[in-house]
């Protein structure tokens, strides 16, 4: 079972990650990326699924034109886990390097 990150080790895992905030109404994280189209915000988040499919762990993703909102919590924990900020950091090495 995925435990929530609580305490000390959710400071510090959340202080590593860039651009990323915690949702105020529940336990998770969200973070926007900007694009230059729609076609590049597509193709983020096709590159996002697979990866996001490889970590047999999924996000909520929002779309509207040329930007991408992702929200990441784990279900199974009840909140935020570990597991949600590996994929934080799998998603900003896919996003453009002004959104890392």
């Amino acid at each position: 079972m995925v435990e929530r990150l609580i305490g000390a080790a959710r400071k510090t895992a959340l202080h590593e990650l860039h651009g990323w905030a915690e949702v105020a109404d529940r336990d998770a994280i969200r973070k926007s990326y900007h694009f230059g189209s729609f076609s590049e915000a597509f193709a983020f988040m096709a590159r996002v699924a697979l990866a996001a499919e490889r970590a047999d762990h999924h996000p909520e993703i929002f779309n509207v034109y040329d930007r991408v909102e992702i929200v990441l919590s784990t279900h199974d924990a009840g909140g935020l886990s570990d597991r949600d900020i590996k994929l934080a950091h799998a998603i900003d090495e896919l996003a453009p390097s002004r959104d890392r």
